[in-house]
């Protein structure tokens, strides 16, 4: 009895590898080739998009929708190759995408962020940003779910796309220029004047500064022991280090040639215990 089972069980399983077997193999190389070619379709997509005009920014994410609709068209002809009821599979794969939908909120809220970003574009690749949390850099992509920052320390900030419109977003290169914002110690033994024009004189000097908007420079504030000088130059948003360590520099330099000191803070001096 037991080896008729067995031999039954053999038949069986025989029978449905000779049945299920070509409709597997053609599965699979339908999912390999189906691939490649969604690959070279979402290629040749972009290369379209960009030729036709599309904003760098826009086009990525395009070609990201358009290959995910192809991978679903191309799993719902894998399901029908295997023998597999389409409508059936529909609702299961509707039931899976809700389950799934709850336990990714989190993504799918960035993808309807990165949507809006799209549409509403806050901002471009290669502009200089400044989003929530203080991320500061360039924008070197716009994906479905994040956005791809380049610091100026050449550090890669992948920022998820809901955080982006969920708080301010400062665009510093709308204008086309960014204002530095530079300040100085002098001591109110020096001449205001003096230094202003001196300071004025190295930013004209520097190329990279721009002349339009004017450079400003005046008196911030008053300290205890010194004047804070503030330095108001405007340059373009991809020169903002450049210029920052440029105009340290050259005003440094420029003050010591005229025999203006910088000041400093002066330190409290405690005396011992019991004096």
């Amino acid at each position: 009895m037991e080896t008729e089972t067995m031999t039954n069980y053999l038949d069986t399983a025989v029978t449905m590898a000779m049945e299920y077997a070509p409709k597997v193999l053609a599965a699979i190389v339908i999912m390999l080739v189906g691939i490649r070619i969604i690959n070279k379709l979402v290629t040749i997509a972009v290369k379209a998009m960009s030729a036709r005009g599309i904003g760098q920014d826009l086009t990525p994410f395009l070609g990201s929708v358009v290959g995910i609709l192809l991978k679903i068209l191309l799993l719902f002809t894998v399901a029908g190759v295997l023998g597999i009821d389409v409508a059936s599979f529909v609702a299961v794969l509707a039931a899976a995408s809700f389950a799934i939908g709850l336990a990714l909120q989190g993504s799918l809220s960035n993808f309807a962020a990165g949507i809006i970003i799209i549409l509403f574009r806050p901002y471009r690749i290669g502009d200089w940003v400044q989003i929530p949390d203080s991320y500061f850099g360039r924008v070197e992509e716009i994906q479905i779910f994040n956005t791809i920052l380049r610091t100026p320390g050449e550090k890669t900030l992948i920022v998820p796309n809901a955080n982006v419109i969920g708080g301010v977003v400062t665009n510093f290169s709308t204008q086309g220029y960014i204002r530095l914002e530079l300040s100085i110690l002098m001591a109110y033994e020096e001449s205001f004047p003096r230094l202003k024009s001196i300071i004025l004189e190295c930013l004209q000097d520097l190329d990279i500064i721009l002349n339009d908007p004017i450079p400003q420079v005046g008196i911030e504030s008053y300290d205890t022991h010194n004047i804070i000088v503030a330095i108001r130059p405007f340059v373009k948003p991809n020169d903002f280090w450049d210029a920052t360590f440029a105009v340290n520099e050259r005003v440094k330099a420029a003050m010591s040639a005229n025999g203006i000191k910088m000041a400093y803070s002066e330190g409290v001096e405690l005396g011992g215990i019991g004096e």
